[in-house]
């Protein structure tokens, strides 16, 4: 009898031990929800989002607004949920900086998932997969192959904490001098005025600039150097703004929305007429 009571005992106690971990962890499931980015955002009615200009990404049209991929995802985004948008340019380098600082609410800037990135900010399932492309100084650099630019005599540009400084072309050609700067424009520039040999950027820029300045550049190559994974990144922490976001954008792949606009701005230049000159 003594030993079926303490049994008894020790099972009422586990079942009640069971009964206060399951309210402590629903406790912390709500303190969770309640505090997202998404709870944030419907109460303000306006999601802020941060986001730098980048060509075909997000840039100024010949009226000063805004227009691009980025800004139909964002747009579309908010329209979804219900709430109006405000954008926050912001300059690269510093943009991580200014979501962990709660500048904005999410980054969405064509920002590639990287390791180093990762440790700071969480990422969404991408919503894009575009990559590297390299265009070239024909005096310069004409008859180059690929490997030709990992020399010692060459130089490249690109755009300083992107991608494409970070992770393709320091990784392919680490023989070579690379130059960063703050914005693509700047980094394009040198290479057409002669002052460096090549650029890579994030496609399709270098395309584009290839065929309006085809009496002075080349691309060395039709493929892109890298494929990338573009996605919404958030303040760490946040897992119920991961699942919402994640779960809009694999809806707007299932409904080819994403594809569609991807396809327009990477595909055509049907766009161009409309945007202003210098980006």
């Amino acid at each position: 009898m003594r030993l079926g009571r303490v049994v008894k005992s020790f099972i009422g106690a586990a079942v009640l031990s069971m009964v206060a971990a399951t309210g402590v962890k629903a406790q912390v499931q709500q303190e969770l929800s309640s505090s997202s980015v998404v709870e944030e955002i419907k109460k303000r009615g306006v999601m802020r989002v941060g986001m730098s200009v980048f060509v075909p990404w997000a840039m100024r049209s010949k009226e000063g607004e805004l227009v691009g991929f980025e800004i139909d995802v964002a747009r579309k985004l908010a329209q979804d949920m219900e709430v109006d948008i405000e954008f926050v340019p912001t300059a690269w380098a510093g943009i991580i900086p200014a979501l962990l600082a709660k500048k904005f609410d999410v980054i969405v800037a064509g920002m590639s998932i990287t390791p180093q990135r990762n440790m700071t900010v969480n990422f969404t399932t991408p919503y894009a997969h575009s990559g590297q492309q390299m265009t070239a100084n024909k005096e310069l650099a004409g008859g180059f192959s690929l490997e030709d630019f990992n020399s010692s005599d060459v130089t490249i540009t690109c755009r300083r904490g992107v991608a494409a400084c970070d992770q393709v072309a320091g990784r392919l050609f680490p023989k070579a001098t690379l130059r960063r700067f703050d914005d693509d424009a700047q980094a394009f520039q040198e290479v057409v005025n002669g002052s460096a040999h090549a650029v890579v950027s994030s496609a399709p820029k270098p395309r584009f600039w290839t065929m309006a300045h085809s009496d002075k550049l080349y691309m060395p190559t039709d493929e892109n150097l890298s494929e990338g994974n573009e996605a919404i990144a958030v303040r760490k922490g946040d897992p119920d703004a991961l699942n919402f976001f994640s779960n809009w954008i694999q809806e707007q792949k299932s409904s080819g929305w994403l594809q569609e606009r991807h396809d327009y701005w990477f595909k055509t230049q049907d766009w161009a007429g409309g945007v202003a000159a210098e980006q």
